[in-house]
């Protein structure tokens, strides 16, 4: 396979040639060696690469050595399974190397003793590359008056198209199931042409917004509740928020700048009860002042991501302030 990590950072790369070999390599000196070649007679349709020990022994142990040498904090190791699993030394060299530095690993999913015991570990931020986001539900909360505003700003223009548009982007894809609470048809007309389930209500307070999407969202690991009208907030910082959610999937998960808490924010299955029977007019923050020490924050670096569109003044510095 082709690498996972750039190949200047400092660490190890393992790719394949399709029935030939499997090679590993160091990232920094260009140095490879072969640790698997293939064997067409071995059954099955996968694993037909046979372990080259020496390669591993002697190169590979030598690569994590210079890897815990290096001056970086940070190693990357593409990737582990299961020819690696068979060489008691690399893998000592592998564990050498999470004590002395911070390793993101690619590692293949399989039962194997080495690769569950790198899985377990306290210090393990894991992502599944076939479902890297969990299951969980996304309420786009957009049912706000816009009294500050003068009117629904959700439509209001953002580059050509309507601000609500840069929530639906930022979390297209990332969702097992996304749902959008609203009072107004034309957000609602807008949302059900992109093909998302809408709940159009006319309900007064914003526990009933919750409490709405929360139902529709149906049975989930936990669901994220997003502000329609933060429209640079980045796709990324979502993905971020729930791979943060699925490595420690019992804490309340919020964004923050610096120590300024903000929106969107996730909760695990546990909070739904609260969620749904919210006192009159509360939001998400009422539950996660509730259980402070369940609440798990994720810094972003630029404030602006977080900054609501509340008036004409606010919408026009997003638009001066978006990297466009």
């Amino acid at each position: 396979m082709r690498a996972l990590f750039p190949q200047r950072l400092p660490g190890i790369t393992t790719w394949a040639e399709p029935g030939r070999a499997v090679y590993l390599a160091d990232n920094l000196i260009r140095e490879s060696v072969t640790v698997g070649t293939y064997d067409s007679s071995l059954p099955g349709m996968e694993n037909k690469m046979v372990l080259n020990p020496d390669g591993l022994r002697d190169q590979g142990v030598s690569f994590l050595d210079r890897c815990i040498q290096n001056e970086s904090e940070c190693i990357s190791i593409d990737e582990i399974g299961y020819l690696e699993s068979g060489c008691a030394d690399y893998l000592n060299g592998i564990r050498k190397l999470l004590e002395r530095k911070r390793v993101a690993a690619v590692v293949r999913k399989q039962e194997l003793p080495f690769l569950q015991e790198l899985c377990n570990r306290e210090d393990a931020f894991l992502v599944d590359l076939d479902r890297p986001f969990g299951d969980y539900g996304c309420v786009i909360m957009a049912s706000g008056l816009g009294k500050r505003f003068g009117g629904n700003k959700l439509m209001a223009d953002f580059f050509g198209k309507p601000l609500i548009c840069s929530i639906l982007d930022a979390t297209e894809g990332h969702f097992a199931r996304r749902v959008v609470v609203t009072r107004h048809d034309d957000v609602a007309a807008l949302c059900r042409e992109r093909g998302l389930q809408v709940i159009l209500h006319d309900l007064p307070h914003r526990s009933d917004t919750v409490r709405l999407g929360l139902e529709a969202i149906g049975d989930r690991a936990g669901c994220m509740f997003c502000p329609a009208d933060q429209p640079l907030l980045r796709r990324e910082t979502i993905a971020a928020l729930l791979l943060s959610a699925v490595n420690r999937s019992d804490c309340i998960w919020r964004t923050c700048f610096e120590t300024t808490p903000g929106a969107p924010m996730l909760f695990p299955r546990w909070a739904f009860p609260e969620l749904l029977t919210l006192p009159e007019g509360k939001g998400g923050g009422w539950v996660a002042k509730a259980h402070p020490d369940r609440v798990a924050m994720m810094s972003v670096s630029d404030p602006w991501e977080l900054m609501d569109a509340d008036t004409p003044d606010a919408l026009d510095t997003l638009r001066r302030l978006c990297p466009r």
